[in-house]
């Protein structure tokens, strides 16, 4: 793929489509903690942050930059995003760390990374918290001695200095606005998750309930699995075996959408119906069967781009590369039976 394909592609992505380690490359996937060299190694120079948000730190010309890309699970989800990490990495000269946790992934893991990638002086991290409350002092600690950014899962009373991807409240929203389109009269719903705890799940139901409000839609439902896959789809068989007033399955993950489907594959015959999030495979493939209606995708192949990019601008530039309103909306998408052909010959693309 040339160059200037590439740039073509990054450009249609923006406007069409819109959750690591190894050696130095983005290329190198890991779910195992990199060795801990002295900390002394650090070529951060600037000073730590504010009370509130932590201060942009800079590096001196000619600094070699050590930046890393923290997933919250080990979906092809992320898979995408490493690809935009990928082309950033080409256009800016830079290599980037990229780390899957081993499922089920742990926001002790993720501390863990990030506890490693201070002692080794990195100077940026995207991460996508997994519980971000919970792991606020954790962020803290690492936005005290490096540039921090949150992707994906945001964590927005931490020192994060920006955070990139989906406005998960409006996303829930759109999807909850294809739900009353096929439930108009009403009807109990379930939704199932890995952690309602995580920010963009929290979002994302928050925004499914605010566009349910006013109708005779009720969440009569709410299953985690801790991402378990084996879990998550004992819960979907739970919820279709033991509820027979159910019209409707909702899975916020990108895991959860295929559960669903095979759960209501399974049952020949069954009016319940089926939406979700993202682009898994099996997820378009159960849209184009018609055993999914529908599905609410991100872009996360600019959540790896976008990142890389402002944690290059943020090293090499400070303050003045931080957007505006600390957040870099990368959007969403409806993808349901009229257009998921189209739009799985653009995945397909952006994937090669």
């Amino acid at each position: 793929m040339t160059h200037t394909f590439r740039r073509g592609l990054t450009a249609a992505l923006i406007v069409s489509l819109g959750g690591c380690g190894g050696d130095t490359s983005a290329s190198k996937t890991t779910g195992k903690t990199p060795t801990k060299p002295d900390s002394s190694s650090s070529a951060v120079v600037a000073p730590t942050g504010s009370a509130e948000k932590s201060k942009v730190r800079t590096v001196a010309a000619g600094t070699e930059l050590k930046l890393a890309f923290i997933c919250n699970n080990a979906s092809n989800f992320w898979l995408i995003a490493q690809k935009g990490i990928q082309q950033a990495e080409k256009e800016l000269g830079v290599k980037v760390n990229f780390y899957q946790p081993p499922s089920p992934a742990t926001p002790a893991k993720q501390n863990e990374y990030l506890e490693s990638l201070i002692a080794q002086g990195y100077h940026g991290v995207a991460i996508s918290p997994l519980q971000p409350a919970g792991q606020t002092p954790d962020l803290n600690a690492a936005a005290a001695r490096l540039n921090l950014i949150t992707q994906d899962s945001d964590a927005p009373q931490s020192k994060r200095l920006a955070y990139v991807g989906t406005n998960n409240f409006e996303a829930g929203r759109a999807l909850g606005k294809e739900i009353k389109k096929l439930l108009p009269d009403g009807g109990k719903i379930a939704v199932f998750v890995g952690t309602f705890s995580a920010d963009n799940a929290s979002q994302r139901f928050k925004g499914i309930e605010e566009e349910l409000k006013g109708t005779k839609i009720e969440v009569a439902v709410r299953k985690e699995d801790n991402e378990d896959r084996n879990r998550a789809m004992v819960n979907v068989e739970d919820v279709l075996n033991s509820q027979p007033d159910i019209k409707l399955l909702a899975g916020l993950w990108a895991y959860n959408a295929p559960k669903i489907a095979a759960g209501l594959k399974a049952r020949k015959g069954t009016k319940v119906l089926g939406v979700g999030f993202d682009e898994d495979d099996e997820t378009l493939k159960a849209i184009e069967e018609g055993v999914l209606v529908s599905t609410v995708v991100q872009k996360p192949y600019l959540f790896g781009y976008e990142s890389i990019k402002l944690l290059h601008a943020l090293t090499t530039k400070g303050e003045s590369a931080l957007p505006k309103d600390g957040v870099i909306d990368t959007g969403i998408e409806v993808v349901n039976k009229a257009n998921v052909v189209e739009f799985s010959k653009k995945l397909a693309e952006m994937r090669k």
